[in-house]
């Protein structure tokens, strides 16, 4: 049997033998540093504890968002039931004064028991004094009425524009009261402090701003829903004004 032997064959081997254990080596080195990376968990910090790092500013910062919280969620439910309206309440109403039925269409507004019948219902108690009377009387109710229905919207501007500014200055006093323990380490402060101090105090500018805007919208909203409101009670204070300017028939 004729045997063939290539040239440099064992150096080859062995040469590829030692790459494969080299390669072995690496991966071994590499699944003990993830072991170990993966067994080192990443610090991570809380909502609460970020909260806790702002001091004591956000302690009033969390008043005012409670407060406007409140707010907004009273003043929605009470612009909701001032918000509806009846397609018939007018009609009803024309019916009874053209029917001499006063009293009637008085009962019918305390039934609704919304800004739009308060106004109708102050009208028809002025029937029979001079229109400008009526008038009058009809405006300062819905004056009274859009000042009940605007409660509390001045709270809601005040933390919109304040609650930043109050942020801001905790973030003032923290940087303060950072550059001063830096001072007073010397030589021996290290930028993990110093970078401590900053994010510390920069945490009441983060919480203001998110109060204020949330203030922000919450008073827009509002307003909006106000005057849409003040809208409706202008066009029922036309229509009852025209009602009574009507001719007898």
């Amino acid at each position: 049997m004729l045997l063939l032997q290539i040239p440099g064959a064992d150096t080859v081997a062995a040469a590829f033998s030692d790459t494969m254990a080299t390669v072995a080596a690496a991966e071994t080195e590499t699944v003990q540093i993830l072991a170990e990376e993966s067994a080192d968990p990443v610090t991570s910090l809380s909502l609460w504890d970020l909260c806790l790092q702002g001091g004591w500013t956000m302690i009033p910062l969390a008043i005012l968002l409670l407060l406007a919280i409140y707010i907004f969620a009273e003043r929605c439910i009470v612009l909701t039931r001032a918000g509806r309206s009846d397609s018939s309440f007018m009609k009803r109403i024309k019916g009874y004064i053209h029917e001499g039925e006063l009293e009637s269409a008085q009962n019918l507004c305390k039934q609704a028991a919304t800004p739009q019948a308060r106004l109708i219902a102050k009208g028809i108690s002025r029937i029979g004094r001079p229109m400008n009377d009526v008038l009058v009387a009809i405006e300062n109710t819905g004056n009274l009425e859009v000042s009940n229905l605007s409660k509390g919207l001045p709270w809601l501007a005040t933390t919109a524009a304040g609650a930043p500014m109050l942020g801001f200055l905790g973030t003032v006093i923290g940087m303060v009261q950072a550059f001063y323990a830096i001072a007073q380490s010397g030589s021996s402060a290290t930028i993990d402090s110093f970078a401590g101090g900053i994010y510390s105090a920069l945490v009441t500018t983060v919480a203001g701003l998110i109060v204020g805007v949330l203030a922000l919208f919450a008073y827009n909203f509002l307003v909006a829903r106000v005057n849409k409101i003040m809208n409706r009670l202008e066009a029922a204070t036309m229509e009852f004004m025209d009602l009574l300017n009507e001719p007898v028939a």
